[in-house]
Order: C-alpha cells, then sequence, then structure tokens
C-alpha cells in the first residue's frame, strides 16, 4: 500500500487535535485607534472543513488532480482555503511572484499552460484584457460576489457552498467526506516562478515531496513547536504555519512593499497577540530596526531573501529579549533551507564582512549535501568529485537534498544549466543543485556567500564578487549602500562601484565622499582595482523582498553614465 504523501495531510490532524485553535487571524476594517481589528479569524477545525468544501465544489466544476490552476488572490483566508483545497484535490497551484513585470508574466502564464484561473475580479480582468492563458483555461473561479458577464465562470462563494452541500449528502449516507487525495511523494504540488532577478522568470516545480521537507528541516533548523504565534510578513510562508501548528497573523501592510511598512502597526499586531515569532525580508527588519521600539513577545526572528546589513542586525539584537533568536537562514526558491546561522554567530563574523571576507551563512542543514564547484556558465550532467575547488577557495555553491528541486518547468536549457545528475550506488541517483552564487567554505565549515554568479565581475586582474567588495565601501558613514557592476566584456570588465548615499546628505557632499571611497579602494587588495565611483539616486531592487539589487538595470545605467563620461 501506497503511503499518502501531500502537503495538506497534516491539516486534519491538527484539526482533530485543537479544533478551536485560530490557523490566521487577517486584518479587517481598521478601528477608532487606526489599527486594523484582526476580526477575520480561521480556526484550524474551520480550515479544514471548509477547505474540504471547496475542494469538493472545485471537484464538481471540473478542477481535477494534476490540473495547473493560477491563484491570483490577495493575502485573505479565501488564499489559505483555495491552497490547501487545491493541495487537498492534487491540483496543482501556480503561483506567481508580484516582482514580475506584466510582459514575463504573459509568457510565464503561456509556458505554465493552466486549465483553470482562480482570482479576484482586478486579476481576472487584466487577464482578459491582457490575454493570459487565452489557449489553455477552461475553468474560471471569481474571488468575490458574482462572475462578471466579461469573463462569466463561477464564484468561490456558490463552488463552497455546492461543495458543503455534496458533502454533507455523502455524509448523510455514510460515505466518506475526507477531500485529501492519495498522492505520492513524486506528485507535482505547484508551480511556483520566481521573480526573475537575475534573468528570465521560471516556474519551479514542486513536488509533494520537496514541501514536506521544508517543513521537516524548518521545524528541526529553527526549534519550531506548535503553539506558537506567527507574524508572516511573507504571505506564501504563512502556508507553511498550518503544517507547523503555528497561529499566523496576517500584517496590515502591502506584502511588495515591506520598506514602506508602518512599524507602528506591526508592533500593534505583535503586542495585541503576543507574537512570538515573525518573518520578514531585511528591508523590513531595516524598518523595526529604525523604529527602535524593543520587542519583548518575540522568541524568534528569521530574515531572508538578501543578506541581511550588519548594522541592521545588531540593532535588532538590542530590540529582542536576550534569550530570542535572530536566524538568517541562506537558500532560494529552488531549495530551502540550505544552510542556517544565528546572529550572534553572525555578529562575530561581521569584522570580516566588513573587511571583505564576505557573507557568513553558517552550517548547512544537516539533510543537505552542500560542496562548492569550479566557477563556469556551463551545463554539467553527471557529478564528478574533480569540480570541487579546496577549502578557501571561491566557486558556486552546490547543494543535494530532501528539498532540492528537479527541474523547471517547460525549461529544459535552464534546468540543464542549474541541475547536475549524481549517481548514489549502483542504482540510485539524485539532483544537485547549482546555487548561481558564489561561496567558500572555511575551516570551521562554515559557508560564506559571496554574491550571485551572474553579478562576478572579471576583471583583467581577476575574479570580483560583490558581497566581497560592497561590505567595505557600506561602513562609509555617508553611504547607505553600493554596488559593483562590471562595464565591457567578462574578463577585460571595468569595475564601477554605484552609490547610493544615506537619506539628508547634500549633493555638494558627493565630491568629498567620492575621494574618501577612492582611499577605501586602495587600502584592500580585493579594491584596489576600483577606480571609477557613481552617485545613484536610489538603486532598482525586487518588488518582493525590497532587498535585492536590480544590477542588471544598474550595470545598463553605469554603461550610459560611463560612455556619457567618455564622450
Amino acid at each position: 500500500m501506497t503511503t499518502v504523501s501531500n502537503i495538506a495531510a497534516v491539516l486534519p490532524r491538527i484539526a482533530a487535535e485543537r479544533p478551536e485553535q485560530p490557523a490566521m487571524r487577517c486584518p479587517g476594517k481598521p478601528g477608532a485607534d487606526g489599527f486594523a481589528r484582526y476580526d477575520v479569524v480561521l480556526s484550524y477545525g474551520e480550515l479544514d472543513t471548509r477547505s474540504d468544501a471547496i475542494a469538493a465544489g472545485l471537484h464538481a466544476y471540473g478542477i481535477r488532480r494534476g490540473m495547473r490552476t493560477v491563484v491570483m488572490v490577495r493575502p485573505s483566508p479565501e488564499f489559505f482555503l483555495l491552497m490547501f483545497a487545491l493541495f487537498k484535490l492534487g491540483a496543482v497551484p501556480v503561483l506567481v511572484d508580484p516582482g514580475i513585470d506584466r510582459s514575463a508574466l504573459k509568457k510565464c502564464l503561456d509556458e505554465a499552460a493552466p486549465e483553470a484561473f482562480i482570482g479576484i475580479p482586478l486579476a481576472q480582468f487584466a487577464r482578459r484584457v491582457f490575454g493570459w492563458g487565452l489557449k489553455s483555461i477552461r475553468r474560471v473561479i471569481t474571488v468575490g460576489t458574482r462572475a462578471w458577464p466579461l469573463w462569466r465562470g463561477e464564484t468561490l462563494v456558490r463552488l463552497e457552498r455546492k461543495g458543503a452541500a455534496l458533502l454533507a449528502a455523502k455524509a448523510a449516507r455514510g460515505e466518506a467526506t475526507s477531500m485529501l487525495a492519495d498522492t505520492h511523494g513524486d506528485e507535482v504540488a505547484a508551480l511556483l516562478f520566481t521573480s526573475g532577478s537575475t534573468g528570465v522568470p521560471k516556474g519551479v516545480v514542486y513536488r509533494h515531496r520537496h514541501f514536506i521537507a521544508q517543513i521537516d528541516l524548518l521545524r528541526e533548523a529553527f526549534g519550531i513547536a506548535p503553539g506558537g504565534v506567527d507574524l508572516p510578513t511573507f504571505p506564501p510562508f504563512a502556508l507553511f504555519d498550518p503544517a507547523l501548528g503555528l497561529t499566523s497573523i496576517i500584517p496590515d501592510m502591502d506584502p511588495t512593499r515591506p520598506a514602506q511598512a508602518d512599524p507602528n502597526k506591526l508592533h500593534d499586531a505583535i503586542e495585541r497577540f503576543g507574537i512570538t515569532q515573525l518573518f520578514g525580508s531585511p528591508a523590513l527588519m531595516r524598518v523595526l530596526a529604525e523604529h527602535g521600539k524593543p520587542l519583548p513577545t518575540l522568541r524568534r526572528v528569521t530574515s531572508a531573501g538578501a543578506p541581511v546589513p550588519p548594522d541592521v542586525v545588531a540593532t535588532m539584537r538590542t530590540l529582542l529579549p536576550p534569550d530570542a533568536e535572530f536566524w538568517t537562514p541562506y537558500g532560494a526558491t529552488e531549495c530551502l533551507p540550505v544552510a542556517v546561522i544565528e546572529a550572534a554567530e553572525l555578529q562575530g563574523t561581521r569584522e570580516a564582512t566588513e573587511a571583505g571576507a564576505g557573507t557568513c551563512v553558517g552550517q548547512p542543514v544537516a539533510a543537505n549535501t552542500v560542496r562548492i564547484i569550479k566557477i563556469t556558465d556551463e551545463a554539467i550532467a553527471f557529478w564528478r568529485d574533480e569540480l570541487c575547488v579546496p577549502q578557501g577557495v571561491i566557486g558556486e555553491i552546490t547543494v543535494a537534498g530532501p528539498s532540492a528541486t528537479d527541474e523547471y518547468f517547460n525549461r529544459p536549457e535552464a534546468t540543464r544549466l542549474a541541475k547536475i545528475r549524481e549517481r548514489i550506488g549502483a542504482r540510485d541517483e539524485r539532483i544537485v543543485h547549482r546555487m548561481g552564487d558564489l561561496g567558500y567554505f572555511d575551516e570551521q565549515g562554515r559557508l560564506w556567500f559571496c554574491g550571485r554568479k551572474s553579478h562576478r565581475v572579471e576583471t583583467a586582474g581577476g575574479l570580483m564578487a560583490t558581497e566581497q567588495v560592497e561590505p567595505i565601501f557600506n561602513t562609509h558613514r555617508r553611504v547607505a549602500r553600493t554596488a559593483l557592476v562590471g562595464v565591457g566584456m567578462r574578463g577585460m570588465q571595468l569595475p564601477v562601484l554605484c552609490v547610493e548615499l544615506k537619506p539628508g546628505v547634500p549633493d555638494s557632499e558627493w565630491v568629498h565622499v567620492q575621494a574618501e571611497l577612492e582611499r577605501m579602494a586602495m587600502r584592500d587588495v580585493k579594491t584596489a582595482r576600483i577606480h571609477h565611483f557613481l552617485r545613484h539616486s536610489g538603486f532598482p531592487v525586487d518588488i518582493r523582498h525590497n532587498a535585492k539589487i536590480g544590477r542588471e538595470k544598474l550595470g545598463e545605467w553605469a554603461r550610459s553614465q560611463m560612455h556619457t563620461l567618455a564622450h
């Protein structure tokens, strides 16, 4: 008998154990004090029962196991109910990063060839106007009060009502009412499209075993126990909470603009519900750090998406209780988590980071095999041990482990460039994922991140890695952040440092700041080749985390600036 492997399988069990525990609270209308009332509550019992009813309604409408279904719904009870209903059915939700631009979004959806589309009215309107999925979509469901004549279809409200009636009739006949499909581990669970911050967005194929492995790895790496209260400021991470037995408080903020979050609203939720753990991007961590108000209820803070600046880590540690943990896991959509480090250890590496060592991301998670290979942009079909570089040498980070995904959907070339097949024993085989990141291992077995491989600058004098160069200059008192880009052909590139000054620094100060940066560059062998410094008014950043610098756009800007200066 095959064991059912479904990411939603844990929900009925937890619902049976503690049906009244809130699974999530969502912000409702603001009260007299201006803060959200969080009066939209879903208990574990309701989440299980209602997602069953929605699954039954979806099935009656023609949503079947394995059917790719786009979900464009804002963070809300409906989003979480839909996701668990689709998982239960064995259908395949297609989630697209909100940072993808309009033209890339159409390309992603055309590639995914979804047969169903579930969205709010605005998403349905955009689908019709921009022609998303015209050739493939056959089922349309609106999350709202009605299906507009422009796109017809069904509404979620009607489908849930119909599904509840169908299950009630089954129960009356003495039939089983569980909607949990008997999916297996290798069955596709979801397609998650990356933001495309370092290239064309790609659909990462998640199988049920990948999601289940992620839950296990997160639980073990951070010691997460059921009963905690989480503030997941990146909504997809809230999908993990029910599987971990946590209560999610969905914050009153725009999740696509974490740098613009109101710290007073965040603190209101934290204090009102006794938040014990919080996930946020480095941009959100900076919002809380600069607000400067203590966070006495928090016991665990996790930040990912980009390296957390050392000053933010240091400030956050002063705001948290002495026994609280601040984790900065390293990973990617294709494999998460890869390695973890806690702030106390990270702070001990700050001096090395600011001296050009890179960012320490800690020890690999025990279930992962992390190795560093020689830098190449070519595909590698099969693993060979001679690909590995010695300890201390920078190369590309690779990982093999239970959460490492196997492929990109309908992107064989991207899959070929990112995946290596490794033979294990006589018959078995596993996938080694190439992270596309540069790094090395130190003598203590810790992994150091040195920047994206595609962002490396290769001069006539050798390799320059962004995360080894920029932290040196970021220590300047008037500098907000810097970005290293290369101008010209790789191997003969001219290294250019783009500089964003801190707010309030007058234009007249730039000439003095530039002179000081030039002197800093000459003091370190890693930076001595930099002779060009360009002031930028505000770096382009990714919409999801507001932390990853849009280096491709910045590189084009730098090239145009250098061309202008040359003429």
